[in-house]
């Protein structure tokens, strides 16, 4: 059908939007949902997580390599205590300055070449690790990854929520995690396979396949309808819907919809409507949301995994320890994409907490009171330096930091893991979606730096069980920021939650 044909029925469609009683504009969005078919919008959603699949790949690659970079005869490349935290942290740093500047990309080439623009520096940090001659060489192919994570964290949930429906936006603003949490989880396998029979080199060749999947697939996917709307290009938003949707569906509705939503935030956001509560409130809850997040800890756990591994002497050995935890992580993130359209985010986020709380103190006590003779703690060691020393557990007590961790990774990534990231894209307003997303992404990992340079000199001079405790005070705060603060968005569209924030009216909500 061609966009002509359709006119007749969008504008008859328009004018019945604003009259229909609530009640029947209910069962008329349920019929829809039920009619509609959802192959190419899973098509368009899993060429996007692609690029999370590498973030998650880059984003612990110096978990099996700071080992075998300590170990490194050449001293060029050899890692030490003032070194290996760089190496560590610089990515972070990175992905600051990737979500600093998707604060321009988003809105100026749009939320899908954002994405596919992440894979020049990707590509290009991967060849750099490769390819490394010195340590300048791996702190920027660090680096660079970690730009190109920061564009696609920014860029990525926004994209997903906005080509999604309600009823499955939260299934699939899960999958961005999911598949980070597999990028994480295929670096570990290789780490362990690659160690065997390559160098350690051939990680960062093969973080340059789901790059080049990625940008192929993404050249035949439809950029969003609200952004190509609101640049004007109606006739190319309504083709892109149309492909999301099916053509034989009746997508007009819909359309007219987001055409209204969009032609009320016609202007770019300026100063002074940042103190319009329908702006500010929810770039705060975003932007605590994301502050908390990291505080919980989760980025230097998961960095330094495997050296905490053997710091605590775990009975089994540390990359095994990282397979399993990355399992734990992938099958959480997969149960809370199944029940976030059907409990709620809360619900998962008070839970998601608790579990955090009650790990991470766990963790903490265990290492502060277990003596050292029976948890198999190496004493006046480093974390790094530990690294390089065999594990000899001689007690099952070990697998208490072992099950500590696991419960932690089950607890974020069933809840503040993957909500975290779908209720940004949720609930930021269009006009400042762009720029908003990225200003969160930038207070994620300018956070998440800080944490993971200074895990270790902590580590060193507090000993490795203050960062834990200092996780669960966190993850406490965490439960009661999401009962003051965060809205429930379960099975409401985009147009419903703008329209919350700006009246207040909880009823938009129910």
């Amino acid at each position: 059908m061609e966009s002509s044909d359709r006119e007749p029925l969008v504008r008859k469609t328009s004018s019945s939007y604003h009259t229909f009683p609530e009640s029947t504009a209910r069962r008329l969005d349920r019929e829809y949902l039920r009619s509609l078919h959802n192959k190419r919008l899973y098509l368009a959603v899993f060429a996007a997580v692609l690029g999370n699949f590498s973030f998650g790949f880059a984003l612990v690659y110096p978990s099996p390599v700071i080992p075998a970079l300590e170990a490194q005869t050449n001293p060029a490349l050899r890692l030490d205590q003032h070194t290996a935290p760089w190496f560590g942290s610089v990515f972070t740093l990175g992905a600051a300055a990737g979500g600093l500047s998707t604060m321009l990309l988003n809105d100026c080439l749009g939320r899908k070449l954002s994405i596919m623009f992440s894979a020049l520096p990707s590509a290009l940090g991967y060849a750099l690790l490769a390819g490394a001659q010195g340590l300048w060489m791996l702190l920027l192919g660090r680096l660079l990854t970690g730009y190109a994570g920061g564009v696609t964290s920014a860029s990525i949930p926004v994209y997903i929520s906005e080509i999604s429906h309600p009823g499955v936006r939260g299934m699939l603003g899960a999958c961005p995690q999911i598949m980070a949490v597999l990028g994480s989880l295929v670096l570990y396998a290789l780490g362990k396979y690659l160690r065997l029979v390559l160098d350690w080199r051939w990680l960062a060749v093969a973080g340059e396949v789901p790059v080049l999947a990625m940008v192929l697939l993404l050249c035949f996917m439809p950029n969003s309808p609200r952004f190509l709307l609101s640049q004007g290009k109606e006739d190319e938003a309504l083709g892109s819907l149309c492909w999301l949707r099916g053509e034989d569906t009746d997508y007009t509705r819909e359309y007219e919809q987001i055409k209204d939503s969009v032609r009320k935030q016609s202007r770019r956001v300026s100063c002074a409507e940042l103190k319009d509560p329908f702006l500010y409130k929810p770039i705060l809850i975003a932007g605590g949301m994301r502050f908390l997040q990291q505080l919980s800890g989760v980025t230097c756990i998961l960095v330094y995994l495997q050296p905490i591994f053997k710091k605590t002497s775990v009975i089994l050995k540390p990359e095994y320890d990282a397979a399993l935890v990355g399992l734990v992580r992938l099958s959480s993130v997969a149960i809370a994409a199944v029940s976030m359209d059907k409990a709620g985010r809360k619900i998962l986020l008070f839970v998601s907490a608790g579990v955090m709380l009650v790990s991470n103190l766990t963790m903490g006590l265990y290492i502060r009171f277990v003596p050292a003779s029976h948890n198999g703690t190496v004493a006046n060691t480093s974390l790094v330096s530990s690294a390089n020393l065999p594990a000899e557990p001689t007690n099952y007590i070990t697998l208490i930091p072992l099950l500590a961790t696991m419960f932690f990774i089950m607890g974020y990534a069933m809840g503040w893991g993957p909500i975290t990231w779908l209720l940004m894209s949720e609930i930021l307003p269009l006009k400042a979606r762009g720029v908003a997303s990225g200003l969160c992404v930038v207070v994620s990992w300018l956070t998440a730096f800080t944490l993971t340079q200074f895990f270790l000199p902590a580590v060193n001079a507090f000993g490795l069980e203050v960062p834990f405790l200092f996780f669960a005070v966190i993850s406490a705060g965490n439960i009661f920021f999401t009962g003051c603060c965060v809205p429930e968005t379960k099975g409401r569209s985009l147009e419903q939650i703008e329209a919350f924030f700006r009246t207040g009216r909880r009823s938009f909500l129910r």
